[in-house]
């Protein structure tokens, strides 16, 4: 096949790379696709607060009809290379058809800039930042994706192995069995209250969870998160990206914050009702009905999405866990939730995976991070 690499550099080529995935993948019933205005908007740079310490570029594969066959981003996060002290480039939105010669010249154009940039290692997919989808599916894929992750043909593997990457850190993803008796945590709950002086925040609408406790909680995510890999601390720019994001699905009833007797925040959970159902029916597009599936999903669900979750250091194993599923298993019973989906966490995140170890749970879905040195 006679394969032309092409840099996005027009609003056109860029809604050609949002939307090539819907194509690649019509009618496979595991595919969810993205809200292409969201997708247009976290790939521009007047958008996405991310490029205050990222940079990148975006090309297509195209065949000798000029018909898209693939699409790759290559990526630098700045501060996150200061962070960790290497030269490294990521690659992410990557989406080919089953061909070696696409996925070769693809991820040669991210070596090719990677080299040009000085970068020393080529790792991916990997976003901008944390809360961009990351990973390629290597197990599960007889399984619905949540909206955070990302559904790709069993062929993607094997065509970068091919390219001499290897393995950098796997996803993991469960889906949970709420449980129907809650009362051991409800117990557990009162006693760490009692007996750390912690309550739940106090707030009655999203506007004033936001106004009292969007900074603490960003300040817990950014100690928590700190280690975790890929992640740099949020800006509070960045951070206004991300209450843009979330807070219109935002359902208090699957929302813990928990304070110390200062009202500082010292552990959070937050959790959205599932929307891939919504988003397959909304084929990409808010309007003119999409918004509709997606308003029917966050008031009428059976599973929700474990989005976040963090407890400052000097709070874990305390039992700050308990507090948190309580209040959010209170706000499932209450709704008749049934499921939940942890969404991918780092195979090695065995703080959060303590947590799903005391219900009924199954590991379902697993996604993988490559690496390559190209010095």
């Amino acid at each position: 096949m006679a394969v032309t690499i092409k840099e996005v550099t027009c609003r056109q080529d860029l809604r050609r790379f949002v939307r090539f995935p819907n194509e690649l993948y019509t009618g496979n019933e595991y595919y969810v696709p993205q809200i292409e205005s969201m997708e247009l908007d976290t790939l521009s740079p007047e958008k996405n607060r991310a490029f205050e310490v990222c940079e990148g570029k975006y090309w297509l594969a195209e065949d000798e009809n000029g018909k898209v066959v693939g699409r790759i981003a290559g990526i630098i996060n700045h501060k996150y290379n200061q962070k960790i002290g290497k030269k490294l480039c990521r690659f992410g939105w990557i989406d080919f058809i089953e061909s070696g010669d696409v996925v070769h010249q693809l991820i040669g154009k991210v070596e090719e800039y990677a080299r040009e940039k000085g970068m020393d290692v080529v790792e991916g997919p990997v976003g901008f930042l944390e809360f961009d989808i990351s990973g390629i599916l290597v197990e599960g894929f007889d399984q619905l994706p949540t909206a955070y992750g990302k559904y790709n043909y069993p062929y993607y593997e094997s065509l970068i192995l091919a390219e001499g990457y290897v393995k950098s850190t796997d996803f993991v993803e469960y889906r949970i069995t709420v449980p129907s008796d809650l009362s051991r945590y409800q117990r557990m709950s009162k006693v760490v209250a009692e007996r750390y002086g912690l309550r739940e925040g106090e707030y009655n609408s999203k506007g004033e969870l936001l106004r009292k406790y969007a900074d603490g909680i960003f300040a817990v995510m950014n100690s928590c998160y700190s280690k975790l890999h890929g992640f740099s601390e949020l800006s509070p720019a960045q951070c206004d990206d991300l209450k843009d994001q979330f807070l219109p699905n935002l359902n208090l009833d699957y929302v813990s914050v928990v304070v110390d007797k200062n009202d500082k925040v010292i552990g959070f959970g937050i959790t959205l009702p599932s929307l891939s159902l919504a988003l397959q029916k909304a084929k990409g597009h808010m309007f003119p009905f999409g918004f509709i599936h997606i308003l029917r999903a966050l008031r009428k669900n059976d599973t929700i999405d474990a989005l976040l979750i963090a407890i400052l250091e000097e709070y874990q194993d305390k039992g700050v866990n308990a507090m948190i599923v309580t209040r959010i298993g209170e706000g499932m019973h209450k709704n008749g939730i049934k499921y939940v989906e942890s969404t991918r966490e780092l195979e090695d995140n065995h703080n959060v995976q303590n947590i799903w170890g005391r219900f009924e749970h199954h590991l379902h879905k697993r996604a993988r991070v490559y690496i390559k040195e190209i010095r």
